[in-house]
């Protein structure tokens, strides 16, 4: 399930990450206040950014380094391997409101064979087997 709470200040829907989507020791997504969360997720550059937290800043483009190397970078990777661009996200929620962003990734990350959420890490869906599409997002 997609929510406000699970869009991360980089703009990664965790709803559709496999850490969140898994069986096992699920990741409650990067905004949670829980300590349940795996290593590379607490240990994330992006969400520990002294300069966010000092400026209290929800989402990477209300900042003034916005989009900074380390969010151009993670950008990049997603974009190619994954087809999906935080920095495009980040735009959309700046420029429609994380509601109507929310509702369009509903929409987007679902299986068009079995209606199931998509996973942003895995190129076929994890309920039926279906192949997901992943085209590489430009900007």
């Amino acid at each position: 399930m997609i929510t406000i709470s699970l869009i991360a200040p980089c703009g990664m829907n965790c709803g559709i990450c496999l850490g969140h989507m898994r069986e096992k020791n699920v990741c409650p997504g990067c905004s949670s206040k829980s300590n349940n969360k795996p290593s590379y997720c607490t240990r994330c550059s992006i969400y520990n950014c002294e300069l966010r937290k000092k400026m209290n800043i929800k989402y990477c483009f209300s900042c003034s380094r916005y989009p900074c190397r380390r969010l151009r970078d993670l950008d990049k990777r997603y974009r190619s391997k994954n087809g999906m661009s935080m920095i495009h996200n980040l735009e959309n929620i700046r420029k429609y409101g994380i509601r109507k962003f929310v509702r369009e990734e509903k929409e987007k990350w679902k299986c068009v064979n079995c209606g199931s959420l998509l996973c942003v890490h895995r190129n076929f869906c994890l309920s039926c087997g279906a192949e997901r599409k992943i085209v590489p997002v430009s900007l």
